[in-house]
């Protein structure tokens, strides 16, 4: 079983997620080349979970551009980390707030795996800025 650990975070506040399994880190994917909706006033209240702010990052950034880039990279180390019975991987998406575009991003992402990789990974994620939901 492959234990992926992915965060959220903001590069302004926590800044990067230490990897504590050891492994001296993992992916770390920068959101802040995409365009935040957290600057337009309709948007500032939310997170990246909310379907407004994802509808925005869908259809006016370049999000699934950099989502599909993301997926790419990533599924080749998953690949490699099964087929070599490693443990435990993590992949990080940092913004400016941690609220928004790194929110989203973690989410689908998590998605995507659960979906390519039903019976061989656990999932556990994190959003470092937002209230935590037990």
């Amino acid at each position: 079983m492959l234990h992926i650990d992915i965060h959220s975070f903001s590069y302004k506040k926590g800044g990067i997620p230490k990897d504590e399994t050891g492994n001296g880190g993992g992916f770390t994917f920068d959101c802040r080349g995409i365009l935040n909706p957290g600057r337009i006033e309709e948007y500032k209240s939310q997170t990246g979970k909310d379907i407004a702010v994802q509808e925005f990052l869908e259809t006016k950034t370049e999000m699934p551009k950099f989502l599909e880039l993301v997926k790419n990279i990533i599924s080749i180390n998953i690949d490699n980390y099964l087929e070599r019975g490693f443990e435990n991987l993590q992949i990080s998406f940092g913004c400016t707030g941690g609220q928004h575009r790194s929110v989203y991003s973690a989410e689908k992402i998590a998605e995507f795996i659960l979906q390519q990789y039903p019976a061989d990974i656990e999932i556990k994620l994190t959003h470092d800025e937002q209230p935590q939901l037990n």
